[in-house]
């Protein structure tokens, strides 16, 4: 990216390809009108340029966020319109930390399946906080990433050889479903309550290893009643 002698109130980027330039704001040009309104600024795009026209502390804005954005698509990042959205966000709020901070923390990933990348700086925090603290309380809405994250924490420390088994439990509480008698072994019994948590396994790993791990008690999944009196040396504990 250069920066070619413009007027004091415009900003110009030139990248090397307009396919390059495109896929930093989601291969949608009608979200530079979001920059406009969120950072005060008139925007000019065409080939493998882009033009911003206002204010200096806009154009310092503008110039930030797509460093950031470049940053990001160049450590192998795919840039959605949320992606864009919420980094245009950060940088609005003049937040300490950007899209590449956020891209910059990777879990897991492989052949086939997509690394696991925080999406908001609340995310990261919980991340980092998991990395630095042996006892870690997430606390939202449901579907903000809590079961998830942690799974995908305790899955690559793991891998990396720092313990030696996961263990995941919850209640085996109905939701209104009214399951009633389910035949079957203890395992069969509660599958059905802790039906996201498999999910999430197949999700994040292979299917071939998270069926191994399962079936040779690396990853356990037990309802939490039946966690009292276990000895729980060395291992990542998740209860959700």
């Amino acid at each position: 990216m250069s920066s070619p002698a413009v007027p004091d109130d415009q900003l110009k980027l030139e990248f090397e390809t307009p396919q390059f330039l495109h896929s930093l704001f989601a291969n949608d040009p009608k979200e530079v009108n979001y920059i406009e309104q969120s950072l005060g600024v008139r925007v000019v795009t065409r080939d493998g340029w882009i033009l911003f026209s206002g204010p200096r502390s806009g154009l310092d804005l503008a110039k930030k966020l797509f460093a950031d954005l470049e940053e990001a698509r160049r450590s192998g990042a795919s840039i959605q319109k949320r992606d864009f959205r919420q980094a245009v966000d950060m940088v609005a709020g003049k937040k300490s930390r950007g899209l590449a901070d956020l891209t910059a923390t990777r879990l897991l990933g492989s052949r086939t399946r997509k690394a696991v990348i925080p999406r908001s700086p609340r995310q990261l925090d919980y991340l980092r906080a998991m990395e630095s603290h042996p006892v870690v309380f997430g606390i939202g809405p449901a579907g903000t990433g809590k079961t998830y994250l942690a799974m995908a924490m305790a899955l690559c420390r793991l891998k990396r050889g720092e313990i030696t088994r996961v263990i995941l439990t919850r209640p085996a509480v109905e939701a209104g479903e009214a399951l009633g008698f389910l035949p079957g072994d203890l395992q069969e019994k509660v599958a059905p309550y802790l039906r996201p948590l498999y999910d999430a396994i197949h999700d994040l790993l292979e299917p071939e290893e998270g069926t191994r791990y399962l079936e040779d008690g690396t990853i356990e999944i037990a309802p939490l009643a039946y966690m009292r009196g276990r000895t729980l040396a060395n291992s990542c504990v998740i209860l959700d």
